[in-house]
């Protein structure tokens, strides 16, 4: 089994060897600036290690594993127009580099990219990999617009709020279990099982997120701190100070014009009245134990299982 790092270097170095066509550099450019920007490259390296773990073989599922990658980061292109968002990953984004226009075309030629690479040498498994990709990416678009219309909504349960993150966030890491193992010819109860981890771990990535996105350090994190908060974005912490603060303080908070720093200082207060922060990381853990439990129950071998266990738990502490 292929370690973590193995595996990172392994996907950076075929992002690398990717050829974009000279003209028209207004589309290809933003594409290669998005790709070469970083980031944890935690889907591809899932579907990699999936296809490792059932198979001991990832060169197999290297071409699946790009188009992951360039799909989920065509979908932050178009979520950073949609938020408006400034920085992503240290850097400007490209609507702010570029512009909306720009954006949204380099997004659209992603996509066709990734369906491109997901295609590319899957042999008889190509309806099989294209029906979970298909799938997955109609439950992006649809968590996609369940929150933007949550941040139109006064009040948003909590259990929606953990639907919605299932389907923005949560599939897609499934989704790339799931093909890895399928193309590692793993029987569908391996598949199952694998998609159900990358379910769960997807659940405690994002509300490490959004704890994050109010107390990471932004030198580590790659966003500015309390963008959620500034833009009233309903998070696991808003949701619950929403619904549990009976002070008055939040609702002025968002209601009145402060300038940034103390918005975010005000609501920072009402979450930490509420003792929200430990809440969330103790769900944050959860998930986390549940995926850890599927993956120790599992017939995989000893080091696959080393391997998903440890990617699980380096959730709890991760900064960016």
């Amino acid at each position: 089994m292929l370690t973590a790092d193995n595996i990172a270097d392994y996907i950076n170095q075929a992002i690398a060897d990717i050829h974009y066509p000279a003209a028209p550099a207004g589309l290809y450019q933003p594409v290669k600036y998005t790709l070469e920007g970083g980031g944890k490259r935690l889907r591809p390296m899932l579907l990699l290690a999936a296809c490792d773990a059932v198979s001991g073989d990832c060169s197999a599922a290297l071409n699946q594993a790009l188009a992951i990658e360039i799909f989920h980061n065509f979908t932050l292109l178009h979520d950073d127009v949609m938020d408006n968002a400034d920085l992503r990953r240290g850097r400007p984004t490209v609507h702010c580099r570029w512009d909306n226009n720009t954006a949204i075309l380099s997004g659209d030629a992603m996509l066709t990219m990734a369906t491109q690479y997901l295609c590319k040498d899957a042999g008889d498994k190509t309806g099989q990999i294209l029906d979970i990709f298909n799938t997955t990416a109609m439950e992006i678009y649809e968590g996609q617009q369940y929150d933007m219309d949550f941040e139109r909504m006064k009040t948003v349960s909590v259990d929606e709020y953990l639907m919605m993150i299932r389907l923005k966030t949560s599939v897609l890491l499934g989704c790339a279990c799931r093909i890895g193992a399928v193309m590692g010819n793993a029987p569908d109860y391996l598949c199952d099982l694998l998609y159900d981890y990358g379910v769960k771990l997807g659940l405690a990535f994002q509300l490490r997120d959004d704890y994050l996105d109010a107390y990471g350090d932004p030198l580590t994190f790659g966003k500015e701190i309390g963008g959620d908060i500034v833009n009233n974005k309903k998070t696991w912490l808003l949701i619950n100070a929403l619904n549990e603060d009976t002070t008055g303080r939040l609702e002025k908070a968002i209601e009145q014009s402060l300038s940034r720093g103390n918005k975010i200082a005000e609501v920072k207060a009402v979450f930490e009245d509420l003792d929200l922060p430990r809440r969330c990381v103790e769900l944050i853990n959860k998930y986390v134990a549940d995926a850890v439990e599927i993956i120790r129950e599992s017939p995989l071998g000893d080091d696959a299982k080393d391997f998903f266990i440890n990617l699980a738990l380096s959730t709890i502490e991760r900064t960016n």
